[in-house]
């Protein structure tokens, strides 16, 4: 017996899936290795700052992947994905915006 359910259905979803792994870790590690390297630059130097929150941003775009397959929905996987990105790009943004505004 054939299924009800329509294999180009099935497809798109892991085709949505894996943007939101794709585009949407890489936006969530982007955003990360931002906020974390204007975090730790009070603590180390500059340089060591920049690659220490660009290797961490590695481990978490691998997480983020992980999480765009794991999730309940295709719509879970970008929301957990984009979200957090658009939070962590304004966070690291606020400093300039800051500036501009004084």
């Amino acid at each position: 017996m054939k299924a009800t359910h329509p294999i180009w259905r099935y497809r798109l979803v892991v085709v949505s899936r894996t943007l939101a792994a794709i585009a949407g870790g890489y936006a969530l590690a982007a955003g990360v290795s931002a906020a974390l390297s204007l975090g730790l630059v009070q603590f180390m130097p500059r340089v060591e700052a920049v690659l220490t929150a660009t290797m961490l941003a590695w481990l978490v775009y691998a997480v983020a992947v992980g999480w765009a397959f794991y999730a309940r929905t295709a719509w879970g996987a970008w929301g957990g994905t984009l979200l957090p990105a658009l939070v962590l790009g304004a966070g690291a943004m606020m400093p300039q915006w800051m500036k501009a505004a004084s």
